[in-house]
Parts: structure tokens; sequence; C-alpha cells
């Protein structure tokens, strides 16, 4: 069978002389002259320091007149003093900052999220104690009710799951926000020898704060032995679908009940890295088998297209518990698919 000549002739015409940074394709030229800077070069991914989905860093960021100058916030949290179990999720944010490649390009979306947004990694959350968890609460709440004075959308990287309590108490201090919430575990235990603000109950603590709205919330992935002590999120009303119904409903069916829980409301998407299978995220603290598959998890955050997304976070990744560093890989993967996300969120007029 010989070849066709004249397809080669035109492929030969089209394409023989161009440079690799020159697309035909209006979307992929358009994509490509947000990448390229010069001809057919790129940054290095291994060159200059690392920082979050290699945005450009904003040393001291975390502050009004910045955030203010930017549509997504790139922050990292990185405290782990409520883990029940394994230590290890305050090195999260620099595991994540150490990946050197995830996107430009989402090639389901079809976005380039760094060339339509601004956005910036700031730097760390500050806190006061390295041993105060309840310290450590405190500033983080400042920190994002600081935050949701401004007009960039807050994405964190922690640090262990208690983080996000207080997140939602400073970020939806004057709005109740509804939830999306992959995990293997609900997080809304009661207090475990004396203390409320470990990482198995903040979603407890913020339904009862005022910020969560357990009706407007769906917790997907859930599984394990810890059934018994998630008797909040059914009796408040949460919507919960466990890894197993995960399997049975398939993903356009837990897509669609997500998106009609949320609804249009503002929404808030928070992601444990224990939601997988340890066979593909093992470096985490309380790590469950029988999860989520890495491509049902993508494949579920690209069905959330649309959500009024007002922060996100991907959390628990413990980086000495996985050599291969896989569990980061795919933390900063998620966090790259929730800031594409940011640019399909409905605008408002202000």
């Amino acid at each position: 069978m010989t070849i066709d000549q004249r397809h080669l002739d035109d492929l030969r015409r089209k394409f023989g002389n161009s440079a690799g940074g020159e697309m035909l394709d209006p979307h992929f030229r358009a994509v490509a002259r947000s990448v390229f800077k010069d001809g057919d070069s790129r940054k290095w991914p291994f060159a200059d320091p690392a920082t979050l989905l290699d945005a450009r860093f904003i040393e001291n960021g975390l502050r009004p007149e910045i955030l203010n100058d930017l549509d997504v916030a790139l922050i990292g949290v990185p405290m782990d003093l409520g883990v029940t179990n394994r230590a290890g999720a305050r090195l999260g944010p620099r595991a994540v900052r150490g990946i050197d490649r995830v996107g430009p390009y989402e090639h389901v979306l079809r976005v380039a999220p760094m060339g339509s947004l601004r956005v910036a990694d700031v730097g760390d959350v500050p806190m006061r104690s390295r041993f105060d968890l309840a310290e450590c609460h405190a500033d983080i709440e400042a920190c994002y009710r600081m935050i949701a004075g401004t007009k960039a959308i807050p994405l964190s990287v922690g640090g262990d799951h208690s983080i996000s309590g207080a997140i939602l108490k400073g970020l939806a201090h004057r709005q109740p926000v509804g939830m999306i919430h992959i995990d293997a575990h609900c997080d809304t235990a009661g207090p475990y020898e004396g203390s409320k603000f470990h990482h198995g109950a903040p979603f407890r603590e913020a339904v009862l704060a005022g910020v969560l709205d357990p009706h407007r919330t769906v917790q997907i992935g859930i599984r394990g032995g810890g059934e018994y002590l998630w008797e909040f999120s059914f009796a408040s009303g949460m919507t919960v679908i466990h890894a197993e119904e995960v399997a049975d409903m398939g993903i356009p069916a837990v897509i669609a009940k997500a998106l009609a829980v949320v609804g249009a409301g503002p929404t808030y998407l928070t992601f444990d890295v224990d939601s997988l299978d340890p066979a593909f995220a093992p470096g985490t603290g309380t790590p469950e088998t029988g999860g989520l598959l890495p491509r049902e998890v993508l494949a579920m955050l690209r069905g959330f297209k649309g959500i009024d997304l007002v922060g996100g976070d991907v959390v628990e990744i413990a980086p000495q518990y996985d050599a291969t560093t896989n569990t980061a890989q795919i933390a900063a993967q998620v966090l790259f698919e929730i800031l594409c996300l940011a640019t399909f969120k409905p605008r408002r007029d202000v």
C-alpha cells in the first residue's frame, strides 16, 4: 500500500518549516502564544526556585494590595498539628512546589489558566506558634478573613485537613458556603482528647460556626472503619457518597449529584489525597484501601466546571511516605484542575 503523496505534500507545506511554537489551529495558537515567549523557547521546568504550579512568586504576597491585583492566589499552609495518625503533612506545600511540570494546558476543558488568569504563589500563611494547634487555627482564620475582603480566589496546599475548618471560618464569615469534599473520611467527628481542632472534625466545626451549609455539602469517596464517627454528616443533612457507590453510580451520575447539591451558590472545593487508593497516593497520614482512582478524580473535577468557586484546597500530602513522589504529583495535578475551574467561575457584576 502506497502513501498518499498529496496528503504528505500538504503536511510538508504546512508543517515542514514551522517551529514548535507555531500552531495553525486558532485555539492552539492562542494557547501557544501564552506559553512561548520567544519563538519556540520555554522556561526550563527545572530552573529557578520552585513555586506552586510554577506560578510567579510574590514575596510577602499575603497583603490586600497584592491580592486585589490577582484572580487566584496560591497559598501554602504548612501545619499538621491536627493529625491523629502519621504526621508529616507540614511538608506538603514544599513537596507540591517541587513538582516541576504540571500544565500549562488542560486538554479536556481546553483551557490554559495561566494565560487567562492573574495567578501567583504568594507564599505560606504565617503562624505564631509551631506548637499550639488552636493558635495556628486562629492565625489561619485571620489570614483568610483578610483574603475574603480581596478579589483573589485562594487555592491552598496543606497541611492536614484541620486547616480547612479555619479557612472556611475566615473565608465564609459573611455568608455560608456549600462544599464539594473529596476524601476517604467525612471529617465530622467530635472532640478527641480535649481538642475539637483535629483533622477529623473541621466540617462539624464549620457547620456549627455557621460558615458551611450542610444541605449544600457533598462528601465523595468515603470509606474505611470510621463510619460510626460520621454521624454528624448524616444528621446535619450532608450528602455522603461512599467509594463503592462511586463505582456503582458511575462518574457522570456522581458529578450530576454533586452539582445538584451545591447548586449555583458560592462553593468551596476541598481534596484530601487519602481519597485516592494508597496504591496511587501512599504519601498521606491516614491511608485507606479501596479508594478512588486518579482518573476518576480528574473526571469529577472537570465535571464541576461552572461552579461558583470561592476557594479550594489540596491537603494531607506527607511526602516522606512516598519515595516515588507520586502523591505530590497527583496533588499538583488536582491543584491545577481546581485552578482551571477558576477560569469558568460565573462572573458577577459588582
